[in-house]
């Protein structure tokens, strides 16, 4: 049963990784590097009650629980300029950065998130 369980644990640790392969990581310090020289595309895809605790200035926001996240994300976006995303931990900007790649985008997923940012203010 102890190793049913190990593998069933192992499995969905791999799956989880795998749907972000492919996608451009930095990290929070990186980030703030980019920042330094303007005109960066940073879309934050949190909802909005975590947006309200406090956020990144300059990003934008799209929610990545909206039924119509890519249009809402897309609208706001150039694509010929790479696009840094965020969230609280890394997460959901992972399996948003995997949708906008998929569509064509240079993505970058912001290591940490929001959580990682606010510890190295």
């Amino acid at each position: 049963m102890k190793n049913i369980f190990s593998l069933l644990l192992m499995s969905f640790f791999f799956i989880n990784c795998s749907s972000q392969e492919g996608v451009n990581t930095i990290s929070t310090s990186e980030l703030k590097e980019i920042l330094k020289k303007g005109d960066v595309q940073l879309i934050d895809v949190r909802t909005p009650k975590e947006v309200k605790a406090g956020f990144i200035e300059t990003a934008k926001f799209a929610n990545y629980f909206d039924a119509n996240f890519y249009t809402r994300v897309s609208k706001q976006l150039d694509k010929t300029k790479p696009v840094y995303l965020y969230c609280r931990s890394g997460n959901r900007s992972g399996k948003s950065a995997k949708i906008l790649q998929d569509k064509g985008y240079k993505v970058y997923n912001v290591l940490g998130g929001y959580n990682k940012w606010k510890q190295e203010k």
